[in-house]
């Protein structure tokens, strides 16, 4: 077999809201991406903000490892873009290539360097050796530069990172003729927020927004299938964090490091499989290099997925952990979970929600009428996953739990102390980014 190439579809802001999850959200290319491939039910982002989430998944390292502790567009950046899997790749003989959205530098100081791409698809250079999307955030662009792109004779094989905007807020509303907002009457928002008008019509256009989604990445796989490379490549379909809602994305409970993620290809990533074990973003790193046997460089913090493909019973490992720094604000916390309990520990809690750190939306508006934002989080939270899923009932005060407090509070440190993580030794350095105060004060939706 000749070595593999390997497509790596991402959307923005999709969480597990989507149809192999068993939502009532149509994304008919994904459901059928999951049943001819493997579908992991319990996956987590490293980090459910942008920039940060696809810095950890490309450089299979935490944030506070990387660098990357927020927004590239605020002047956050990763410490060592040679450290990405696209750099690692080139450096291997693969031939890499990215259209639509990468998030990991900032788009005006992109280059094929740091970004490690051999080209870019939908960008042209600029005069000062830059480069700029053709045009920024079109979907049927991104995608005819990949159609394309796989149409063509490969003498190497190939990375091709394949990045689209929606569902992200912004672009919700610009959806495709094919595309129909479903009527808010019918619709359910996620578990954990009210079911009212408001929050019906946001969650009825966010189902659109990634509907969207769908149907141009269905156009990337069906390019594969089409032009003979589905046997020889492995797609990796996910996205960066949780839905933009209250305590969703920006959060560290599953509501916003929960992640959907689809393998398809050789190796076992075939016949409709399903795991239940804990997986993480820093997991795709080490799984590329085994599929496509590389040696790992000793720097990943993941586990490759191949053990689950060949067992999808068997367990990766006992604890998972993420973490938040900046978004819009500074918002430092940390966190750590098994398949019982989630420990979160906030660094800077303040007496109110730091709403700079969720998106706007009807959703947000409706909440913070209610007074949602008066309800800040406490310094530690725990919570049962198993008795209580929605992670609605903090036990970190209560006594009866005091041991298993204990238990995540010591792997979190455990954890933190061998990442050398920067908050053991204070606030986190921000100097030269461009963040919002966290006491920013806006219920405007």
């Amino acid at each position: 077999m000749n070595p593999l190439n390997v497509v790596y579809l991402h959307a923005h802001d999709a969480g597990r809201y989507v149809q192999p999850y068993g939502y009532g959200v149509s994304t008919p290319n994904l459901q059928k991406l999951a049943e001819e491939g493997m579908l992991f039910r319990q996956a987590f982002c490293a980090n459910p903000t942008c920039s940060p989430s696809r810095a950890c998944l490309l450089s299979g390292q935490s944030a506070h490892v990387n660098g990357m502790l927020g927004l590239a567009h605020r002047g956050f950046a990763m410490d060592r873009y040679e450290d990405t899997l696209g750099n690692f790749l080139k450096e291997n003989g693969w031939h890499t290539a990215l259209t639509g959205v990468q998030h990991i530098t900032l788009e005006g100081s992109a280059t094929l360097e740091t970004t490690g791409y051999d080209e870019f698809l939908d960008r042209d250079r600029n005069a000062e050796g830059f480069y700029w999307p053709r045009h920024e955030n079109d979907c049927d662009v991104i995608t005819r530069s990949a159609e394309e792109f796989l149409e063509r004779d490969h003498e190497k094989p190939f990375f091709l990172d394949v990045g689209y905007f929606p569902p992200h807020r912004a672009g919700q509303g610009e959806f495709p003729s094919t595309v129909q907002t479903p009527n808010p009457a019918y619709v359910k928002p996620p578990a954990h927020l009210p079911d009212t008008e408001e929050t019906r019509q946001d969650f009825a256009n966010y189902m659109a927004s990634v509907e969207t989604f769908d149907q141009f990445a269905g156009r990337v796989i069906d390019a594969i299938d089409r032009n003979g490379l589905a046997e020889n490549t492995l797609v990796i379909a996910t996205t960066d964090h949780g839905i933009a809602f209250p305590d969703m994305k920006c959060r560290l409970t599953d509501h916003g490091t929960g992640v959907m993620l689809i393998l398809r290809g050789p190796e076992g990533f075939v016949g409709g499989k399903v795991t239940d074990s804990m997986v993480s973003h820093l997991d795709i790193f080490p799984t590329v290099c085994d599929l496509l046997d590389l040696p790992a460089p000793d720097r990943l913090e993941g586990k490759s997925l191949k053990a689950l493909a060949e067992n999808p019973d068997a367990s990766l490992r006992e604890y998972l952990f993420s973490e938040v720094n900046v978004h819009a604000a500074y918002e430092p916390m940390r966190a750590v979970r098994s398949q019982r309990w989630k420990y979160i520990r906030h660094y800077e809690p303040r007496p109110h929600v730091t709403l700079p750190n969720c998106d706007d939306g009807l959703a947000k508006t409706y909440l913070c009428e209610h007074g949602w934002a008066d309800h800040g989080p406490k310094k530690e939270e725990l919570y049962d996953l198993v008795l209580d899923p929605t992670e609605a009932n903090n036990l970190a005060k209560d006594p009866d739990h005091a041991a298993d407090l204990a238990t995540m509070s010591a792997q979190l440190d455990e954890w933190m102390t061998a990442t050398d993580d920067p908050l053991l030794k204070g606030p986190l350095d921000l100097t030269g980014c461009i963040v919002t105060p966290a006491d920013a004060y806006s219920p405007a939706g």
